[in-house]
């Protein structure tokens, strides 16, 4: 009797398997296959499916003892559950497999929404199939639930607009996961495109989720991404309107190309346009492309930056509202007293000079007086090889790089000079080219002193060109090796020098 049981029990459990059954099995451990060595996110894959797949057979083995035990209704409930979660499992993972793993070796990536949108579709279709092969008339249902239908929709009017929305966005690639997006006043990265919203990382960390039928309806501006790999800022600033729009707009060309600023491009380059006038002031706009939307503010901030410094450079100030000033006595004492101090400084700074050092303190007091403080921002070309400026520069603050330029696309680093120095010497003394690049390493402030102002010493002192002669031919026999690869004799070095020194400045003798 025990045996007739069992054996009654194991004819129950084995007509509650299904022949498909085991079909569906192979071909999902095919699929499961494929997805784990093919996607990153295989095991998560697995993980789930075996709660499917147990689901499925714990369903199966209660149909086979509610049939051993009788129960028609129960097994006939506990079939259908096996069938359903095998079948959308089965569809589940065709279509990871069909959206993950065959068409992208084809090149094809559809959009994650519409592999969720169909899997959703084979799911409904699926489910209508088994309530047709149970038995439902699916035409009479659909008939008969027409107005619920309508209510369903009506109310779901919203939901609907968002997954239509969505699809809509991905199918035309309008807008796509990295893209950077302003919507309103709302600005970021996109993330993710979902079926009922678009997420947007903006630069602040925040992520804002924007409803995607929201996105269809509003103006979006697409400030970066594939198809945008630059971005056009502006910067504004304004000046007085005496001073000759030319002379600002190529300044600050020339500053900002030949400046080297991270995340500016070069090609198109920086442009300072004129765009009104208004009160007695000028209004200019500065153009740059960004090359990375992520870094706007800061970036905005080092362009001022150079601008301002360049302004500086050129005796420019930026403009204030026109307001009537009366200068007090007291005004006037404070600014003499500052000016007096400035003028200390400037002379003790000359003092530690090797090239002044021979002067007299009358002659570095007149030489302080002529200075003209040039600020520079770090990245900017201070002066470039083979270019004829007669001046030379006092370092005061910051570091600046020395470089000789073998070729125009090559580059030999030479050295790095501290505050207290001075550079472009030779230009000042002989009128020769520049024979080298000179770059700001950090911030740096200068004063430059020009050809002019130093003329009316040398000629009141001419036995001073031997002294500088001397010191530069010390400092310009390193600059010479590297660039001719020899070392010159330092008595011919010095007086080709001096003789640069007398012809320039018309010294006699």
């Amino acid at each position: 009797m025990p045996d007739s049981a069992s054996n009654t029990f194991a004819h129950a459990l084995l007509q509650a398997w299904h022949p498909e059954y085991s079909n569906a099995f192979v071909l999902i451990a095919v699929l499961l296959f494929i997805l784990v060595h093919t996607r990153s996110e295989g095991w998560s894959i697995l993980k789930n499916s075996l709660v499917f797949l147990l689901l499925a057979l714990v369903s199966a083995l209660a149909s086979g003892v509610c049939q051993y035990l009788g129960m028609v209704l129960p097994v006939r409930i506990l079939d259908e559950i096996a069938v359903i979660l095998v079948g959308i499992l089965t569809i589940r993972l065709f279509g990871l497999s069909l959206f993950r793993v065959f068409l992208p070796t084809v090149h094809l990536i559809p959009p994650r929404i519409l592999e969720d949108i169909i899997l959703v579709l084979a799911y409904v279709a699926w489910g209508m199939v088994r309530m047709s092969q149970a038995g439902v008339n699916l035409s009479g249902l659909v008939t008969t639930s027409a107005v619920i239908t309508g209510i369903i929709a009506f109310s779901m009017q919203d939901t609907l607009g968002n997954i239509l929305g969505g699809l809509a966005l991905q199918l035309d690639n309008s807008v796509s996961i990295g893209n950077w997006i302003k919507v309103d006043d709302i600005s970021g990265q996109v993330i993710e495109v979902h079926w009922r919203h678009t997420a947007v990382r903006t630069r602040n960390g925040e992520i804002i989720v924007i409803p995607n039928s929201l996105l269809m309806k509003a103006k979006v501006t697409i400030v970066a991404g594939e198809d945008v790999p630059q971005w056009r800022r502006w910067i504004y600033f304004s000046l007085s309107n005496r001073i000759p729009p030319q002379r600002v707009i190529d300044g600050i060309d020339k500053a900002l190309t030949e400046a080297e600023i991270p995340l500016v491009s070069k090609n198109p380059a920086p442009q300072c346009v004129l765009m009104d006038y208004k009160d007695g002031l000028s209004s200019y706009a500065v153009r740059y492309w960004l090359t990375n939307p992520q870094v706007d503010d800061p970036t905005d901030s080092a362009v001022r930056t150079h601008i301002f410094a360049a302004l500086q450079r050129q005796g420019y100030s930026l403009a204030s509202p026109a307001v009537d000033v009366k200068m007090t006595t007291e005004s006037v004492e404070r600014d003499t007293r500052l000016q007096d101090a400035e003028l200390s400084i400037r002379q003790n700074a000359l003092r530690k000079m090797e090239l002044f050092s021979t002067l007299s303190e009358e002659e570095r007091a007149h030489l302080a007086k002529t200075l003209t403080y040039t600020p520079f921002v770090k990245g900017d070309i201070i002066t470039r090889q083979g270019a004829v400026a007669h001046w030379l520069y006092v370092l005061i603050s910051g570091e600046v790089d020395i470089w000789y330029e073998v070729t125009k696309t090559e580059r030999k680093f030479l050295t790095t000079l501290p505050a207290g120095r001075v550079f472009g010497e030779m230009g000042l003394m002989t009128g020769e080219p520049r024979r080298a690049t000179v770059i700001a390493k950090t911030d740096v402030e200068c004063y430059r002193i020009d050809k002019d102002s130093f003329e009316q010493i040398i000629h009141s002192r001419p036995e001073l060109a031997v002294e500088f002669a001397h010191i530069l031919s010390e400092r310009n026999m390193q600059l010479v090796a590297v660039q001719q690869g020899i070392a010159e004799n330092h008595d011919q070095h010095q007086a080709r020098i001096l003789d640069g020194i007398k012809r320039f400045f018309r010294l006699g003798g």
